[in-house]
């Protein structure tokens, strides 16, 4: 049950996190629509949306929990079976699904506050958009993300960005 618990809490951050995203895209608040102001064929950021959506879509399905299942095994031996390995399964893939729609967040976060400035963000999202850019440029005009993607998501998975708040003394509680 534990495993199930935790695909349904990650499912909801990455729902949460590709909210977000589709706010970002969505030309409020002084910012282009799609993050971008010369779109083409993918238009700005908007695949991107659409790939985050798809993944939290995905992650639906897979948080349903797998121990609301059992299948009576060995001729009646084992009446219950935990399906824990199952559990395991789909909570690694909604795990996986989380750190791409996360990757996608950072890189539209990032084109934000790009648009921003002058204006600053805090301390911390102002470090992370730092750290971001050190690894992926400013899109001025459509190209494919796939790298920018991949670029984010090891940004993230490495914990690089953490630690780079707390080498500049930023604590995070």
């Amino acid at each position: 049950m534990a495993l199930d618990y935790l695909a349904i809490a990650l499912a909801e951050l990455a729902s949460i996190s590709e909210r977000r995203t589709y706010l970002l895209l969505s030309g409020h608040d002084g910012l282009p629509t799609f993050l971008m102001r010369d779109t083409g064929v993918n238009s700005g950021f908007m695949i991107l949306q659409y790939t985050a959506a798809a993944l939290v879509s995905e992650n639906k399905v897979l948080a349903h929990p797998a121990s609301v299942d059992s299948i009576p095994t060995s001729l009646g031996q084992e009446d219950h079976v935990s399906m824990g390995a199952t559990a395991a399964t789909k909570a690694w893939q909604v795990l996986d699904n989380v750190e791409q729609v996360l990757a996608i967040e950072f890189l539209c976060a990032a084109q934000g506050l790009d648009f921003r400035l002058p204006l600053q963000a805090g301390v911390g999202p102002r470090w992370a958009h730092q750290v971001i850019r050190q690894v992926v440029s400013h899109a001025d005009s459509d190209r494919a993300f796939q790298a920018d993607m991949q670029a984010t998501r090891a940004l993230l998975t490495s914990n690089r960005t953490v630690a780079e708040l707390e080498k500049a003394g930023i604590e995070l509680h």
